[in-house]
């Protein structure tokens, strides 16, 4: 089994002079998950190389078992810093594709037209596509076979309103993943801040924050052993 994980490489917090990225934890826990289930798993991101981590996840009450791992795993750090391009991956090559969180993606990949192309193919090869904490935002500009929404009528989940106003960066983001995925017409559910909560409609798997991405990822690997 194949397994695409799309990064951010975006790595400005809005104008307020701060750093921003994927959120280690979120790429870290999923990576262990596919990894340690024989999946080997491909880097990408809009600009290759090496994505940016989010300073944030780096604190040390955001660190879990799978990032301390991932600090010690040199060569997953090696391939970190080898991302591909998004314009030279596709989904004929892959079974799944996974978006890890972090504040980055609105920016960049929320935008993204390869992006959103990307996320419609694997939907058309009928191949599940995942994302957590800030990735839903990824499905901004993506598109169904009928020319609507792609999470229109979906049930999802992504970081909440409340959430955001908790780490206080509601007036620094460019949207909010909760109120654009209701915009977009989909069936958004949440729990509580900061407790699991992931969301599988067919082949489109959510989860809400940091806590939800392992679980996330373990419904993914669920659904690719199932076919």
């Amino acid at each position: 089994m194949k397994v695409l994980f799309v990064l951010t490489s975006h790595a400005e917090l809005g104008d307020t002079g701060k750093k921003t990225g994927f959120w280690v934890e979120e790429f870290a826990a999923p990576y262990y998950v596919m990894a340690d289930a024989g999946v080997e798993v491909t880097l990408a991101s809009p600009e290759g190389g090496e994505p940016p981590i989010d300073p944030s996840s780096e604190a040390p009450d955001a660190q879990t078992s799978a990032t301390e791992r991932y600090y010690k795993d040199a060569a997953l750090q090696e391939k970190m810093r080898h991302t591909k391009k998004l314009s030279e991956v596709k989904a004929d090559d892959f079974d799944a594709v996974f978006y890890p969180g972090g504040h980055g993606p609105l920016w960049d990949l929320s935008e993204s037209e390869e992006s959103a192309k990307l996320i419609e193919a694997f939907a058309r090869q009928q191949k599940p596509v995942t994302a957590v904490c800030h990735a839903p935002a990824v499905f901004a500009k993506v598109k169904n076979e009928n020319g609507e929404a792609f999470v229109k009528g979906k049930k999802v989940t992504g970081f909440t309103n409340s959430e955001e106003e908790a780490v206080q960066l509601t007036e620094v983001v460019p949207f909010l993943v909760e109120d654009k995925l209701k915009e977009l017409g989909a069936n958004y559910s949440k729990k509580g801040d900061w407790q699991p909560h992931v969301v599988r409609d067919g082949l489109l798997i959510t989860g809400q924050n940091p806590a939800s991405s392992e679980g996330a990822a373990k419904e993914l690997l669920q659904l690719l052993q199932k076919k």
